[in-house]
């Protein structure tokens, strides 16, 4: 148990991936993303993938090595996750996790819960539902359902809000109540470091990171995406908000506002997420690398003494 995890995580625009490379030189290691919306290999801009020349400064992975096409949960996440440790751990003492995704990023920390299996129609039932009358309906009975879950989850997600729908109809017991069941074991120590700021701070840097995604080129990057808007990949904030510009049923200026609300409701989950853990070590965003690093050397030394 002398290997550790250090897990990197906070809110979207926050500079999680510039702490996790600051990480990943001091301890001359490697990264590894649970961001999901990064997995995939067809969505760059939107998605705010590490740059070439951040992915240069470190060895990172599970940064756009599937398809939008390819079914990939977080499941499937977790056991090539753990695997890529115990690689890692081979060479390193120290890997680095960076992401905001907290079900993946808890995945590997303490593994998945146990699901009960529930009957395949009535995520049919569900999806159709979706097609028919939109996510809001779905996310009016979540509410209803399971008003716990509701706070944490992400409900503009619509796989996030069908799964939990779909286990709290099936089971007859709210989703929210698997969750939290006692830890995996696993042959690693975590040292949780969270990034913060005040939440005005957020929203602002979330604002400015929309108008460069826009700049960068995210609307020709979402156009060529349009054929696949089915997919689940592709249901998150950013790419369902320019479909409905190239649908017509919004205009540019109205779009990209909503990317920008909805981003900022995503990075407040996310904090909510994120906050539950008690171990989590809080960083100011603006931190001195100067003295963080020693900091985290020492809370290093705590964590293999414990």
């Amino acid at each position: 148990m002398n290997k550790i995890l250090i897990s990197v995580v906070g809110p979207t625009a926050i500079g999680k991936t510039k702490l996790a490379i600051i990480l990943a030189q001091h301890y001359n290691t490697e990264i590894i993303s649970a961001d999901s919306r990064q997995f995939f290999k067809e969505m760059n801009i939107g998605t705010a993938v590490p740059s070439l020349e951040e992915l240069s400064q470190a060895k990172h992975h599970f940064i756009q090595h599937k398809s939008i096409t390819e079914e990939y949960t977080v499941g499937d996440f977790e056991r090539e996750a753990i695997q890529k440790l115990s690689e890692l751990f081979k060479v390193h003492d120290i890997v680095i996790m960076v992401g905001g995704s907290g079900l993946y990023v808890n995945a590997v920390t303490d593994g998945l819960n146990n699901f009960p299996t529930v009957d395949p129609s009535i995520r049919e039932d569900l999806n159709t539902e979706l097609a028919d009358k939109g996510i809001e309906v779905l996310q009016n009975k979540l509410k209803l359902l399971d008003p716990t879950y509701f706070e944490k989850v992400d409900i503009f997600n619509p796989q996030r809000v069908i799964r939990a729908l779909e286990v709290t109809i099936g089971s007859g017991t709210p989703y929210s109540s698997f969750l939290n069941k006692p830890k995996a074991e696993r042959e690693f120590k975590v040292l949780s470091v969270g990034l913060k700021a005040e939440r005005p701070l957020i929203y602002e840097r979330i604002n400015q990171r929309v108008d460069l995604m826009v700049k960068a080129g995210f609307l020709d990057e979402a156009k060529n995406l349009i054929e696949y808007k089915d997919y689940n990949a592709l249901q998150t904030v950013g790419y369902k908000e320019l479909f409905k510009y190239f649908n017509n049923e919004w205009t540019l200026e109205f779009a990209v506002s909503e990317i920008k609300k909805n981003t900022r409701r995503f990075a407040k989950r996310q904090l909510t997420w994120f906050l539950r853990n008690k171990d989590t070590i809080w960083v100011e965003y603006d931190y001195n690398p100067k003295t963080l690093l020693p900091e985290i050397d020492n809370d290093i030394v705590n964590l293999k003494h414990d």
